[in-house]
């Protein structure tokens, strides 16, 4: 064991509160998987809240960062970027356990959550979602297995998986970018329901091009908190770096945004003062625009502080965006059948039971296995 992770503190003020959110959270899991007590808000005209929009819409864009980088790193040969390799694609991994911990929770019948893996319906959207999961995340599993495997001193086994990486890497990367963008398919089906400022046929591409932007900034996010939690050196060449390819991919998304507003309900309707325009316009300002014009400052990309504040702010407009695409976008509609939608305590409490579990098992790795300090050979 490296004499930094020695360094690191296992129970800290921070890790004392994550644990009385688990506590608290696991409490409510209990009581909905034994005694049924645990209510929500979710009707028969209104199936999907919080816990889909949030923690599988929300949690499966924060993951991008493992195929992102996966990429960059064993199919483009940025060989500068592996040191983001090992935590980026461990923060995926435990992505992707929650996201299908969070399916499992919403389902009606979780013991039957196994049935996509043997009943399959291959003209259904929703299986080709459910196969994607199943299958990246044992292919995530597979790209962090070097960290257990140097752990458990079998070093002839890691060799044969990190030969093997590119290939891994290429077939993570293709099942990530379906899944990113079937998730968005997912919506095609609910044309009269969606508002049309986020109802469009390209919607798939849309969700796999915002899931790029989230990708670049969890990674620097979660790279920067790293640094500063566990006191490990800072290169700002990488930072920097992932701070050009998010220009990049903000201002793509930026032009694709404006596009299919102009060729879809209108610029009118974003300045509606609707709810949804508000949304919308909330969406745009703090997740695409603002963190752009930061990022086209000098003195912004490159410091360590303006480079948090950006990524902070992409990632809240990806959340807001899946959020308004699986709720908010669709309360009009709800509202006009007399339904009305707000999460309970119990869905807040569950997702908040999620993210809190995320960030100890990170710990957890960082504290007892190589994530950070791993160089290439």
């Amino acid at each position: 064991m490296k004499p930094a992770q020695n360094n690191i503190k296992l129970f800290t003020p921070v890790t004392l509160g994550l644990l009385i959110v688990i506590i608290a959270g696991a409490l409510v899991v209990f009581k909905k998987l034994t005694l049924g007590t645990v209510t929500t808000n979710l009707q028969d005209d209104f199936p999907w809240g919080l816990w889909i929009g949030f923690n599988v819409l929300g949690g499966v864009a924060m993951a991008a960062g493992g195929f992102v980088t996966a990429s960059a790193v064993y199919l483009f040969n940025m060989k500068k970027y592996k040191p983001l390799a090992r935590p980026a694609i461990l923060t995926a991994f435990i992505g992707y356990l929650l996201a299908a911990s969070a399916i499992f929770l919403d389902l009606g019948h979780p013991e039957r959550i196994w049935h996509p893996a043997v009943m399959w319906q291959v003209h259904s959207v929703m299986f080709i979602v459910a196969i994607h999961v199943i299958l990246y995340t044992t292919v995530l599993g597979l790209e962090s297995s070097p960290m257990l495997l140097e752990k458990l001193k079998l070093g002839g086994l890691k060799k044969i998986i990190e030969k093997g990486m590119v290939g891994i890497a290429l077939f993570g990367t293709l099942l990530s970018v379906l899944h990113q963008s079937s998730l968005g398919a997912v919506y095609l089906i609910v044309p009269d329901k969606l508002h049309n400022l986020w109802y469009s046929r390209t919607l798939p591409f849309s969700f796999l091009v915002s899931s790029v932007m989230m990708g670049l900034a969890m990674v620097s996010f979660v790279s920067i908190l790293s640094s500063k939690f566990f006191k490990r050196p800072v290169n700002m060449d990488l930072f920097s770096g992932l701070a050009r390819g998010s220009i990049i991919a903000i201002a793509f998304y930026l032009v694709l945004k404006i596009f299919l507003l102009l060729n879809g309900a209108g610029a009118a309707a974003a300045f509606a003062g609707s709810m949804e325009s508000k949304m919308y316009l909330l969406e745009m300002l703090a997740g695409v625009i603002i963190p752009l014009v930061l990022l086209l400052l000098p003195g912004v990309r490159n410091s360590l502080g303006g480079i948090l504040l950006v990524d902070i702010l992409v990632i809240f407009g990806v959340v807001i965006n899946r959020m308004n695409v699986a709720i908010f976008g669709m309360l009009s509609h709800a509202a006009e059948l007399g339904v009305k939608y707000f999460p309970t305590a119990n869905e807040i409490m569950v997702s908040l039971f999620l993210v809190a579990s995320g960030a100890l098992l990170f710990k957890l790795a960082v504290k007892y296995f190589n994530v950070l300090s791993y160089e290439e050979g």
